[in-house]
């Protein structure tokens, strides 16, 4: 089995910006690119393999193909469970809720998104809204939406070059401008609007709101905390940190100073995602080049892997 390099999907919001261009070497022709779709079975935006045997085909017509090679902790499923992007953000996305399974599956027919989001950079005033000051209730937040005043009652928390915060369904927030982020979520696109400054888009129109969905579904007491405070662990070739751990994935933050060797065994595929830096990874098969931007997915029982070079690597299992 091969270790997929992917290719990416873009998306252009009103909000995106061009570092996934400059910085991440995404040659998509779109302005702005606001967001790719890194690992994505999700058929609003399916990412592709780039090389190797199964070059242009989808990553979902090859899991489709080869089931096995989510892992037997996935045997049950019938395609990916997770959903990674790279999301630039040059202004303020809007302030918005997702719905959890139960309430998306009975109301959309979808999964729903909890999601994890890691600072890959973030300019000097960036933030995260991130849940409520205080409790509050479905007309204190109808009255300070009509009134413009929603600002005061969420929090904001902020943001620096890798923070990583868990945001589980439920939960109000925003990315701000000036936040490059990697965000893992589950397989879903579900995103209720609350507020988005009313802005228009490029036709005049203001984006839809979603105000009496996002009411059923979000969490409206005040904010306990979500950030991730890890504790990184060093060795002389590398140092790893978990920075996730929720029900539906877990993370690895991998600082590679010279070599990182790990098994993939049959319980999950992983995805490595390289946010910094270059080099290569190393398997039974051969040998894929790394760089700062690139994603792959390793089918599960690929077993010894090996990854040399400088980088900062998230590596995401199931």
């Amino acid at each position: 089995m091969e270790i997929l390099k992917l290719k990416p999907v873009g998306k252009e919001y009103l909000w995106g910006g061009t570092k996934l261009k400059e910085e991440f070497s995404k040659n998509i022709d779109i302005m702005p690119l606001a967001e790719t779709w890194e690992c994505s079975v999700h058929n609003e935006g399916l990412s592709t393999v780039a090389e190797g045997k199964f070059k242009n085909k989808t990553l979902k017509e090859v899991l489709e193909k080869y089931p096995k090679y989510l892992g037997v902790n996935l045997q049950d499923k019938k395609e990916l469970p997770i959903l990674v992007k790279l999301i630039d953000a040059k202004e303020d996305l809007s302030v918005q809720v997702h719905p959890d399974d139960f309430f998306a599956m009975q109301n959309e027919n979808q999964n729903g998104k909890s999601e994890m989001l890691y600072v890959i950079d973030a300019s000097e005033n960036s933030n995260l809204i991130l849940g409520y000051t205080k409790p509050v209730d479905a007309s204190i937040l109808e009255n300070a939406i009509k009134n413009n005043d929603l600002d005061k009652y969420l929090r904001k928390i902020p943001v620096k070059k890798g923070d990583c915060f868990y945001i589980p369904a439920g939960t109000i927030h925003a990315i701000s401008s000036g936040s490059l982020v990697l965000e893992i979520a589950q397989n879903s696109n579900l995103t209720y609007r609350v507020y988005d400054y009313d802005r228009v888009d490029k036709t005049g129109n203001k984006r839809e709101l979603n105000f009496d969905k996002a009411i059923k579904v979000m969490n409206m007491e005040e904010y306990l905390g979500y950030k991730k405070e890890p504790k990184k662990v060093y060795y002389d070739e590398f140092s790893i940190e978990k920075i996730c751990d929720c029900e539906y994935f877990e993370v690895d933050k991998i600082d590679v100073f010279d070599s990182f060797s790990f098994i993939v065994d049959d319980k999950s595929f992983q995805v490595i995602v390289c946010v910094d830096g270059e080099g290569q990874i190393e398997y039974k098969k051969g040998v894929i080049s790394l760089k700062k931007g690139d994603t792959v997915f390793i089918p599960a029982n690929a077993k010894k892997c090996k990854i040399n070079g400088k980088m900062t690597l998230l590596k995401v299992k199931c």
